[in-house]
């Protein structure tokens, strides 16, 4: 099963020469290994000379195909036609030498399957529990798993705001738990998200289905936007055995003020991908879970050591609220 990694860049030099040096330790190695560079200048492209790596083919794209969602369509039209298998990565994240070969292995396990994801597995510390535990407050379990809740969990627990849907799902009202609340039991998951940075899918499904260039520049939430919509036609799953880490390198990241913009527009706009017609109830969760958040992200001037970040995040977000009373449609 020949597949493809598509790794989309910008800026980042460092960090992508140690994911490609992880690569290159895998039990399974990619037939082809496309990189697309949005940078502004050509650090990526000198160190890669330096460091060269089997099946590698770089493109610095112009700024007609720059931004994650354009970067991914332009690496999928460069891809092999010989490739069943597209997978993406962040370009900040380490992988496990088996990362490849247990992703591949659920394709063959299930010819059905449209797309698997891989597993993070240094960002949350878990606990193996019983079968009858039951969680605290400030506690989040899963299949005999359990992990402490963050605060904005505990208060939405609280206020009975919580997600009706287990990981990976998301609820009508939207505001689900991702992918990163399944636990490191080495098991197979169902879901209808993907992390776009440690996803992987079949190239067919490409034929017909695209990421959409709504999600300009960062892109945020572009993954569950293309997974919501992939869903309806087939099966999705998690690997959590297909393991690697996520830096979260600073460079390339936008400012917070439009961060915070971008969690509330494009977070409404997936909302309406996965419900295009919400009934009232859908509608004031979604608004009150949205202004929560806000209001949390507010309160942490209080207590974060960046108090500036938290401030403008904080008025990207009611921003971007008050904006959807006026304009639904723009971003």
């Amino acid at each position: 099963m020949k597949f493809t990694l598509i790794i989309c860049t910008y800026m980042r030099p460092l960090p992508l020469l140690k994911l490609l040096q992880s690569v290159n330790r895998q039990t399974l190695y990619p037939d082809e290994i496309l990189i697309v560079d949005g940078s502004l200048n050509k650090e990526t492209q000198a160190i890669l000379k330096n460091y060269p790596f089997k099946n590698l083919k770089y493109f610095l794209v112009s700024y007609a195909d720059r931004g994650l969602t354009r970067q991914r369509n332009f690496g999928i039209s460069k891809t092999d036609n010989n490739s069943a298998i597209v997978c993406f990565l962040d370009d900040d994240t380490v992988l496990e030498t088996n990362y490849f070969e247990e992703l591949l292995k659920v394709y063959q396990k299930f010819p059905e399957a449209l797309g698997v994801g891989g597993y993070i597995a240094n960002e949350t510390k878990w606990e193996k529990v019983t079968n009858n535990y039951i969680p605290k407050i400030n506690e989040f379990c899963f299949d005999s798993w359990k992990r402490k809740d963050g605060s904005r969990f505990i208060l939405r627990k609280k206020l009975g705001l919580d997600s009706d849907c287990p990981p990976g799902f998301s609820p009508l009202f939207s505001h689900g738990r991702s992918i990163g609340f399944l636990p490191p039991s080495n098991k197979l998951y169902e879901a209808e998200l993907l992390m776009g940075g440690v996803s992987s899918f079949r190239k067919k499904v490409f034929d017909s289905t695209r990421f959409s260039t709504y999600f300009e520049g960062y892109g945020l939430y572009e993954d569950a936007d293309f997974c919501l919509r992939l869903a309806k036609k087939g099966k999705l799953y998690v690997n959590t055995a297909a393991q690697l880490n996520h830096f979260h390198a600073a460079s390339g990241r936008p400012n917070q003020y439009h961060y915070g913009k971008m969690v509330v527009r494009n977070g409404w706009y997936v909302w309406r991908v996965k419900n295009p017609n919400p009934n009232l109830k859908d509608k004031l969760k979604w608004h009150a879970i949205t202004l929560l958040l806000a209001l949390i992200r507010l309160s942490n001037m209080l207590t974060a050591k960046d108090k500036k970040a938290a401030f403008t995040e904080s008025v990207g977000r009611f921003s971007a609220w008050g904006s959807l009373l006026f304009n639904k449609s723009g971003k």
